[in-house]
């Protein structure tokens, strides 16, 4: 299977109802901000330089950004902050990310979610997490030169230890999140930052030089 074929499985995929129900609604329903624009409204696949050793994983695509948009951490303001650190790490083209056809360009990075539908309140049940694991196992499968894994919250952190499990590499004693952590697991260096949400940017406990340390120290790890 190809990255293609996984991206169009993942945009195909009704599996958990309550999230089908609620992409749906939300993309009727619609933000006024948005009211004159046609919402994605599906599962949202990763996005990226196929060949990237760097892989970013968020926890879902939000309702009216990437669920909006079509592309994860595009047209929000997470996505603002996330796109804003790559591009002065030197992992994309632009700091900007509007749409999908906005020019931008990622450099050795490829950015995915835990989850694929945007869920009510960003809070996926568990099952839903459970799952839109294969899906993440299948990321790490296809983007064969990833060696730097870099985790926005504990949502992701724990995504990405469990798709490390499915693959055979689960490290005793488990690993606890927080900020600036940073772990070998199999061939992979995991880093852990705090996730971009307006919860963290707004009130401080997330701020640029935090967020461009972790970047920097991604890539000293692919750039030693």
């Amino acid at each position: 299977m190809s990255l293609e074929q996984h991206n169009r499985r993942i945009v195909a995929c009704t599996r958990c109802r309550r999230l089908v129900a609620w992409r749906a609604q939300v993309s009727r329903e619609k933000r006024a901000a948005f009211a004159s624009e046609t919402y994605w409204g599906k599962p949202v696949p990763g996005f990226g330089d196929p060949k990237a050793r760097l892989l970013v994983c968020g926890l879902a695509p939000a309702a009216h950004g990437g669920n909006r948009t079509g592309r994860v951490f595009t047209g929000d303001r997470s996505g603002d902050w996330l796109y804003g650190a790559l591009y002065r790490a030197g992992f994309a083209n632009q700091p900007t990310s509007t749409d999908r056809q906005d020019g931008l360009r990622l450099r050795d990075c490829y950015v995915t979610v835990g989850v694929r539908c945007a869920p009510p309140d960003n809070k996926p049940l568990p099952e839903e997490r459970d799952a839109c694991l294969p899906f993440l196992v299948a990321d790490l499968q296809l983007l064969a030169r990833v060696r730097a894994i870099f985790c926005l919250g504990a949502f992701a952190w724990d995504a990405v230890l469990r798709a490390l499990r499915e693959l055979g590499h689960a490290p005793s004693p488990r690993p606890k999140f927080g900020h600036g952590v940073e772990i070998a697991v199999g061939p992979y260096t995991l880093l852990g930052s705090y996730h971009v949400s307006q919860q963290n940017t707004f009130t401080g406990r997330l701020t640029e030089p935090m967020l461009d340390a972790v970047f920097q120290r991604a890539r000293a790890v692919l750039d030693p």
